[in-house]
């Protein structure tokens, strides 16, 4: 029989991966965390049990792949205009930052200035699939820190083409003047896809996902889902684009369809086997013998990756106008090396740019940076001296934390909303409609730019900020509605807020579950949480659909909500609160007539016995434009009333007939 020696590793790399990531898991770190371990405890640099198979790094890429087209999936091409400042501003400071820092910096060890900018490139590059993942793990791609590092992730995916493109050119192979062309019409492909992508999500995927769909095959969909993914990766890699950018870009033609939610659900169980390959084999690049041989050089390389570069990163989202403590999170979210720094340092020793040994200590300095940044974007949001530090170049980059107008001094039993996202819009309009006072802060400049444009009082501030919030006066408020989608910042708000208005109500929307006992620790009045209320809403649906009385649902909810807070006891229903399906099925409800012949005219329901002789229940009584719901039984019935009844079909039939029908003998 034919051995597959790729099969074999392939389950070794599964079960370490299980048992390590479990463990950390258990310890609540990173999964991503775990498996990079797992990889370095396997690969030949640790126990030596999986050697650097070619099939294994192609499982590695399919994984990237998939990632970043899930990630796409929740990037819609109208949001990603969202992030033009991000991408354009942050981006490109960021990536020229750090390259001229780098360069100079290599320059002073005595390399050459070809050697130094290559450097420059290398250090450039962070992790998107690591930090990506991160985010969407934490429920932060749409916090300010979050759009901010998406951004500059796309930015930097951009630059890897004409990086890769100059790395011949420093190491002499190619004229300056060949490489400018090559790099511009690189840079014209890489446009021609974007817009390509525009006019294909509009006009060719979603007929083709309807035409697929209306086949009713789960199958059909998935391939068509997949059709997509591997053929913008195919065209991307045609372009000499990166393959993370081609599946960015299918992930957003999807996003554009109605099809987004069950293309994610489809391919996330794929996405994730195929990544945590990719995760286990970086980790397996991490030679821990080099901490032995030259802990300085490989220390100090973690440092610059660390704390130099997600220093460089902090001030390129302070000068696009995030706050201090977003552009803090963001510069530890940047702060590592990435994946295609290892592409562009194979192409560097190719090229002579660098040599073997010092490619190996960049590789372990950099594996090292991607083990620490899923614990440092742990621990980032409890760190409050570096957003001290920050504040007054914050102030400079951005002005006044928050506009006073004429109106903001003689505020008073007011509302301030925190966040304008789709939930802080609709309770400003809600609050507009009921003619409540109201003023709305958040951290989205664009978005405050428009809202500020259409008369809305919505302000750019942090509402971390004591400052912030005295200058809303928080203390005369009736209340606090905290709407963000950072669960860090949510704790930090309501801590500061009741640190200054200690009896003003807090009412905060928290994602999940979880957060909630933290949140009311610090003081929150009410927490709406999004798992718990969504499953009350199934919960009240489904019974509903049952048709479960109204009021043993809402006991059914309560019971629920208590059973969260008392730790998971069990909810059990008396049989007899179920009502007979087979006897809800045969009620009906059907109207009347009174006639003036009939013989209901002037006389009452308990007068005609009708619940004693038809079974029948009158339910409300329509009388002119007045309806009567409910009327009492001793109430007479007039000429041209319309009696609504409910009841079987026969006791229905026996009850129009003694309403519509004519006076019997001595009735």
């Amino acid at each position: 029989m034919q051995h597959i020696p790729l099969l074999g590793e392939l389950a070794i790399m599964a079960a370490v991966g299980v048992v390590v990531a479990a463990l950390l898991s258990r310890l609540r770190l990173p999964t991503v965390a775990g498996l990079l371990a797992a990889g370095a405890l396997l690969g030949p640099f640790g126990l030596g049990r999986v050697g650097e198979a070619s099939g294994i790094e192609t499982l590695a890429e399919v994984g990237v792949v998939l990632l970043l087209f899930t990630i796409g999936l929740e990037f819609s091409l109208a949001r990603l205009a969202q992030l033009f400042r991000s991408f354009a501003l942050g981006g490109a400071l960021q990536v020229s930052a750090t390259i001229a820092a780098t360069a100079g910096v290599a320059l002073l060890t005595g390399t050459t200035l070809a050697q130094a900018v290559f450097v420059g490139f290398v250090v450039a590059m962070s992790s998107t699939a690591i930090v990506l993942r991160l985010l969407a793990d934490r429920g932060e791609l749409d916090a300010p820190h979050g759009r901010f590092i998406v951004g500059a992730l796309i930015f930097q995916d951009l630059c890897v083409v004409p990086m890769v493109l100059l790395v011949p050119v420093l190491g002499s192979q190619q004229p300056w003047a060949a490489a400018a062309t090559a790099t511009a019409l690189a840079l014209g492909k890489a446009a021609l896809l974007v817009l390509g992508a525009l006019l294909v999500a509009r006009v060719l995927v979603p007929r083709l996902l309807r035409w697929v769909d209306a086949s009713r095959s789960r199958e059909a969909f998935l391939l068509a889902i997949l059709a997509i993914c591997v053929g913008t990766t195919w065209l991307a890699s045609l372009a000499g684009l990166s393959l993370a950018l081609g599946a960015f870009v299918g992930g957003m033609v999807v996003a554009d369809s109605d099809f987004q939610q069950r293309a994610m659900g489809d391919m996330l169980p794929l996405r994730d086997a195929f990544v945590s390959v990719f995760f286990i084999s970086l980790g397996m690049l991490f030679d821990g013998r080099l901490l032995v041989a030259r802990p300085l050089a490989v220390g100090l390389l973690l440092l610059a990756f660390v704390v130099a570069k997600g220093a460089l990163a902090t001030l390129a989202a302070l000068a696009s106008r995030l706050p201090p403590r977003a552009a803090w999170l963001a510069g530890v979210g940047l702060g590592q090396f990435g994946e295609f720094g290892f592409v562009l340092l194979r192409l560097g020793q190719a090229s002579g740019l660098v040599d073997r040994e010092t490619g190996r200590v960049l590789l372990a300095a950099g594996a090292l940076s991607m083990f620490l940044v899923p614990l440092l974007l742990r621990v980032a949001p409890r760190v409050r001296l570096v957003e001290r530090v920050l504040a007054p170049l914050a102030r400079r980059a951005t002005g006044p934390a928050l506009p006073v107008d004429a109106a903001a001094p003689t505020l008073r039993d007011h509302v301030v909303v925190v966040g304008y996202g789709v939930a802080g819009r609709l309770v400003a309009q809600a609050l507009a409609t009921c003619g409540l006072g109201h003023i709305v802060l958040d951290l989205n400049a664009e978005t405050v730019r428009r809202a500020r444009a259409a008369g809305e009082p919505v302000h750019y501030a942090d509402a971390t900020s004591s400052e912030a919030l005295s200058m809303a006066r928080v203390s005369a408020a009736r209340a606090v509605v905290v709407l963000i989608n950072d669960p860090a910042a949510a704790l930090r708000v309501v801590d500061t807020v009741r640190r200054g208005a200690p009896a003003v109500p807090v009412i905060v929307r928290s994602r999940y579950w979880a957060d909630q006992s933290q949140l009311l620790q610090l003081g929150a009045s009410e927490v709406v949480t999004e798992e718990v209320e969504a499953s009350a809403e199934v919960v009240t649906r489904v019974l509903r659909r049952m048709e479960v009385p109204r009021n043993a649902i809402e006991a059914q909810v309560r019971i629920l909500r208590q059973d969260l807070q008392t730790s998971r006891r069990k909810v059990t229903m008396p049989r007899s609160a179920l009502p007979d399906q087979r006897a809800l099925a045969d009620l009906k409800i059907d109207s009347v007539r009174i006639e003036a012949h009939s013989a209901a005219v002037g006389r009452t329901a308990r007068q005609l016995a009708l619940r004693e002789r038809s079974r029948a229940l009158i339910v409300a009584v329509r009388r002119g434009d007045e309806l009567l719901d409910h009327p009492d039984p001793d109430q007479p019935l007039l000429r041209g009333d319309i009696v609504y009844l409910v009841g079987s079909g026969t006791a229905i039939r026996q009850a129009m007939a003694l309403l519509a029908g004519p006076p019997t003998p001595g009735g």
